[in-house]
């Protein structure tokens, strides 16, 4: 298996995967690396550089913040975001850091945080570098990782890993392309959900495995609904407001009063994409789908299809399954990093997980599933990341909604068919790959063109 349900589906904050949680991540394995050799005790000091993207668009995402409290031992998954603020605010005023919960060292963030903004290490441009000094400023230990979407890490010394995928165990229906995947579903007669199943079984029991399908559904539902009773405006200073719940109401007035407009199902999926995008932009819990940037696309076309079509827990299962295996290939075969080829690698990879997802559920066959993954792509194709201010707010919040809504159409037009077409998912994704590498720098991540120039002008 290439990389399991689990690795692309993980609950963490906003507002990014990449710039906040991945950084977050990174210094929680330096610090365990740390301990490991015996050299957490010998540290008195410690730098930290952020490169390129991360450096660019590093305040906006909380990179920085995210790093501290990394080393300060919080991570992603359990993060109590109460004792995450005290203590970033015991780091700021009293210019220590406690390591891992152990003794403090001497930080001093305006001196100790390096912003290299205009350099770029050779493996990914989210990269940062961790050094450990001693009480005679000599270095101890020092550690570059790179940040390469959805959370996902590595260190620069097994770079080469990469692509290797899932290496926890064998699983009996290995697949390393959409062709493989089709291939192995039709020699075992099942669905693609079904084969992505037998994978993770190899790996889990049964019961864990309907169990944890279930807590990432579970999530996805509570950060939207959370996302749907609040209003303010987002952090960051754009002076953004949160639209959610005043939709909300208008909607839910609307439908008291009997309102015929037959396109309400689209201001509904908007609503639900969009909430969970402006919960991601303020801080809050969410689910990486298959990234923060846009986690807003595949629980607003879940809840779509669980409002007008009627959903079972196996249904919503497969919903995920059907995802998870979609995603897998993109995070093989290209990138899930907009920093690494746009925004077509973040809401374009998640359009195209939720169109086969859902065709999947609506009883669509394997073919057609690979289809409705394959249009929603092509439409994306060359989407650029130009986040204003470096903040997940504009235009990312919006491309949520208009993202699930082309899921859904693209679901529909490959149901209209019989799978057969011209352009395959393994093309398109290979194309999409091409198109990143491509792509200016200014418009991945680095909030150096497009709409984020657009805007200072002004």
């Amino acid at each position: 298996m290439i990389v399991s349900t689990f690795e692309l589906f993980k609950l963490g904050v906003g507002p990014s995967s990449s710039h906040t949680m991945g950084p977050m991540i990174a210094a929680g394995r330096f610090v365990a690396e740390l301990e490991r050799t015996g050299r957490l005790h010998s540290t008195a000091g410690l730098k930290v550089t952020l490169y390129a993207s991360l450096a660019l668009t590093g305040k906006g995402h909380a990179t920085d913040r995210a790093v501290l409290l990394g080393l300060s031992g919080f991570w992603p998954d359990t993060i109590d975001l109460d004792a995450a603020d005290a203590a970033l605010q015991a780091i700021q005023t009293g210019r220590r850091l406690t390591l891992g919960g152990g003794s403090p060292i001497a930080f001093d963030a305006q001196e100790d945080i390096v912003w290299a903004h205009r350099e770029r290490l050779p493996g990914h441009p989210n990269a940062l570098r961790l050094t450990a000094i001693d009480a005679s400023n000599e270095a101890i230990l020092a550690k570059t990782y790179y940040s390469i979407g959805g959370g996902f890490v590595i260190a620069e010394d097994e770079a080469e890993l990469r692509t290797l995928g899932d290496n926890r165990g064998e699983v009996p229906l290995p697949f390393a392309s959409a062709t493989e995947l089709l291939r192995q579903a039709d020699a075992a007669g099942l669905t693609i959900a079904g084969v992505m199943r037998e994978n993770e079984l190899a790996l889990r029991t049964g019961e864990e495995l309907e169990s944890g399908l279930d807590d990432i559904i579970a999530a996805m539902d509570a950060c939207m609904d959370r996302g749907l009773g609040q209003h303010g405006e987002l952090p960051g200073g754009l002076k953004v407001k949160r639209r959610a719940k005043e939709m909300l109401a208008a909607l839910e007035a609307r439908e008291a009063a009997g309102d015929p407009d037959p396109l309400a199902p689209m201001d509904w999926v908007n609503l639900w994409a969009m909430a969970v995008n402006e919960e991601n932009a303020a801080g809050g819990r969410v689910v990486t789908a298959p990234t923060n940037g846009a986690a807003g696309i595949l629980p607003a076309v879940l809840r779509y299809f669980d409002r007008y079509h009627g959903s079972t827990p196996d249904s919503r299962r497969v919903f995920i399954l059907t995802a998870a295996a979609i995603g897998a290939l993109y995070k093989r075969n290209a990138s899930i990093s907009g920093a690494e080829v746009g925004c077509q690698g973040e809401v374009g990879v998640a359009c195209s997980m939720a169109a086969g997802a859902l065709a999947a559920v609506l009883g669509g066959t394997n073919a057609q599933v690979e289809n409705a993954a394959e249009i929603a792509m092509e439409h994306n194709l060359g989407l650029t990341c130009d986040p204003i201010g470096g903040l997940v707010q504009i235009p990312c919040i919006e491309r949520n909604a208009m993202g699930a809504i082309k899921a859904i159409d693209a679901a529909r037009l490959a149901l209209m068919g019989n799978g057969e077409h011209h352009v395959s998912l393994d093309k398109v994704i290979e194309t999409m790959k091409r198109t990143g590498a491509d792509m200016s720098d200014v418009y991945k991540e680095t909030s150096l063109g497009g709409l984020a120039v657009s805007f200072a002008d002004c």
